[in-house]
C-alpha cells in the first residue's frame, strides 16, 4: 500500500504566491530545503530504502527527525511510502516522479560542490 499526495500542475496564468506565509508551495520548499529533507531526497535517488537503511545512510539524523521529515515529504507527494503487512511491519520509502524531478537540481548542486572541493587528506 503506497501513500502519497498526487499534485497536478497549476493552470497557465495561475501562479503560487511563494512569498506569502500561507502558500502551500512555500511549505513544500521549506520541507525540501530543511536540514534533513535534502539528505532524504539525495539518499533516495539511487534506491528505495527501508526506514533503518535510510537512517543509516544519513549520519547524524535521529529517528524522530527522520520520521517527521519523511511524513512531510510523503504528504507533499515527493516521497512514497509502502507498508508490508508483516510482523513487525516493513516500511519502504522511494521517490515519486515529482520527487525525482525536485531532487535532480540537488544532485547537480552536490556534484558541483564535491568537484570543487580540494581532495580529502588521508588523516
Amino acid at each position: 500500500m503506497r501513500e502519497g499526495v498526487q499534485l497536478t500542475q497549476v493552470e497557465a496564468g495561475k501562479r503560487y504566491e511563494v512569498f506569502h506565509t500561507d502558500c502551500p508551495a512555500r511549505d513544500m520548499v521549506d520541507h525540501v530545503t530543511s536540514r534533513w529533507g535534502i539528505w532524504v531526497l539525495i539518499s533516495l535517488r539511487s534506491n528505495d530504502l527501508r526506514f533503518y537503511e535510510l537512517r543509516d545512510s544519513i549520519q547524524g539524523v535521529s529517528e524522530k527527525m527522520l520520521a517527521q521529515t519523511l511524513r512531510a515529504l510523503v504528504q507533499d507527494g515527493l516521497v512514497w511510502r509502502e507498508v508490508e503487512p508483516t510482523t513487525p511491519p516493513q516500511v519502504t520509502y522511494g521517490l515519486s516522479g515529482f520527487g525525482r524531478e525536485v531532487s535532480e537540481p540537488l544532485k547537480d548542486l552536490f556534484d558541483r560542490i564535491t568537484q570543487r572541493l580540494p581532495p580529502r587528506s588521508q588523516a
